[in-house]
């Protein structure tokens, strides 16, 4: 792997009413795990299903039905905390957290306080080329999702799916590294990347796939070193929790707000009440939905019906050995192997299928050429149609295009035109170069009698050009524009300057 190094951000400053102030957040990530069956029951996971279609007896807490544990849900977990570089434990039990609510038919949810499957690990987060920050993960623990509570269907009764209930989510839970409302959402954003390299979760928000609880504290400058140093919480101020986020820009603005909020607080002479929040998109602020206390009344025990749950190394082991390229490694190799930036080698990584679209279209070619081909040419049509790179231009087309630029068959801007004509048609690269004459001219009898036609046509702009080689590109143009713009440009060039006298 090349050795990258990075510069660590410098922290959200906030300049308060009196005094400056910084950020401190930490985030418990719910990612539902990409399994076809629940956590402890065989029903379907399957999104948009009718309401309480996936629903087993043990998902309705019918009496005496017992869980029985879905080992692929634990392989996806573990895969997971590899993936981020984390302890794997190969003990780990499940625990009862007991409080009602209407979608949780058993009155409690199975989880892992006390011995989480997966330790401490951590995440690179790419801010910038040459900055990032470097995140901690405490824990991953399995738990059960609850299912949905419907209030908006009928005035006077509220409506209950119990579809989700029971599915596996994996809460990922970070140290409190990140340092602004950017941070987070880039965060989140790298733990989706590496989530769906990985297989383990879809990643889909807008499905509630992949949501995000924040929690926001501020500090004055120098304070959260003194915390790095003793391990201290409370050099980090009173932390309020954001509930239920599902979107990278509403995860940035509750921040911002809820910062500006408790610094109003704070400089007003008031102390912040650890609290849970809810984010108001239409209002653009946070509310509170419930005080939260250091301890949780969640009378939290061991689950009688499920033994602790033992995984043998070599099968860790055997998991780790079948890892996919991950975002980071892969975005190292693309810098060495091809010689692209390291802004582009991040968004050819941002997704694995654009990552395997690249390396099918440079196809032994000119890495860094391609790179910029698709990122500026096929990516932009892609986005503008909304489409995929693939529906845009296979990776053989890619190829294709980019060995006739190389070889000086056709100019770069006579490469956009084949592109294009091959979106519209779907005709081959080189079919369309020949049918329409498109192959460059590199005959420089040719350029020269162009050329001679054009000087002996125009002496009064032969004047000008001898004595101002700025007005050369006039006579390059005009050999362009008499070619059909078929020229080599690099071979007129050189023709005009040598018959300029330039």
């Amino acid at each position: 792997m090349l050795d990258l190094t990075y510069e660590t951000p410098k922290p959200k400053v906030i300049a308060g009413a009196k005094h400056d102030w910084e950020l401190v957040i930490g985030m418990e990530v719910h990612a539902q795990v990409a399994s076809n069956a629940k956590l402890f029951s065989g029903a379907s996971t399957r999104f948009g299903a009718e309401p309480n279609a996936n629903v087993a007896f043990v998902d309705a807490a019918m009496p005496g039905m017992l869980p029985v544990i879905n080992d692929f849900c634990v392989e996806q977990a573990v895969r997971t905390g590899l993936g981020l570089k984390a302890q794997i434990n190969l003990w780990s039990a499940f625990d009862r957290k007991n409080y009602f609510y209407p979608d949780l038919p058993q009155g409690y949810q199975i989880s892992q306080l006390y011995h989480p499957i997966v330790g401490e690990g951590e995440i690179l987060v790419d801010m910038e080329p040459g900055i990032a920050r470097l995140v901690r993960i405490e824990r991953i623990h399995m738990e059960q999702d609850a299912g949905k509570s419907i209030h908006d269907m009928d005035p006077a009764m509220s409506f209950v799916d119990l579809n989700r209930t029971g599915v596996c989510l994996m809460e990922i839970v970070s140290r409190p590294d990140i340092r602004g409302p950017e941070e987070a959402a880039a965060y989140v954003t790298k733990l989706r990347q590496i989530l769906r390299y990985l297989g383990t979760c879809d990643g889909n928000m807008q499905n509630g796939n992949l949501r995000a609880d924040v929690n926001v504290s501020v500090c004055r400058p120098g304070q959260y070193e003194k915390y790095q140093e003793t391990q201290d919480f409370a050099h980090l101020g009173t932390r309020c929790e954001i509930k239920n986020m599902n979107s990278m820009r509403f995860i940035q603005a509750a921040i911002d707000f809820e910062a500006r909020r408790q610094i109003g607080i704070l400089e007003s002479g008031g102390e912040i009440v650890q609290e849970t929040r809810l984010y108001d998109p239409d209002k653009g602020e946070t509310r509170s939905m419930r005080s939260k206390e250091e301890a949780h009344d969640y009378r939290y025990f061991p689950d009688p019906d499920l033994l602790p749950l033992e995984i043998e190394q070599d099968w860790v082991d055997a998991i780790k050995a079948a890892l996919p390229e991950l975002p980071d490694e892969k975005k190292a190799r693309f810098i060495k192997e091809y010689g692209v930036t390291e802004y582009d080698a991040s968004v050819l990584t941002a997704d694995r299928d654009l990552a395997g679209y690249f390396e099918e279209s440079v196809a032994g070619g000119d890495g860094k050429k391609t790179a910029n081909w698709i990122i500026n040419e096929v990516l932009g049509r892609a986005n503008k149609a909304e489409l995929g790179p693939r529906q845009i231009a296979a990776p053989a087309v890619n190829a294709a295009i980019m060995a006739m630029v190389g070889n000086d068959e056709i100019s770069t801007k006579t490469a956009k035109d084949v592109l294009e004509i091959h979106i519209e048609t779907g005709d081959a690269p080189d079919k369309i170069v020949a049918d329409r004459g498109l192959k460059q001219v590199t005959d420089t009898g040719a350029i020269e009698a162009a050329l001679d036609q054009i000087i002996a046509d125009n002496p009064a702009q032969v004047e000008k050009a001898q004595s101002n080689p700025k007005l050369a590109g006039w006579f390059v143009g005009q050999v362009m524009k008499a070619t059909g713009g078929t020229a080599n440009p690099k071979a007129v060039n050189q023709i005009v300057a040598a018959k300029l006298g330039l």
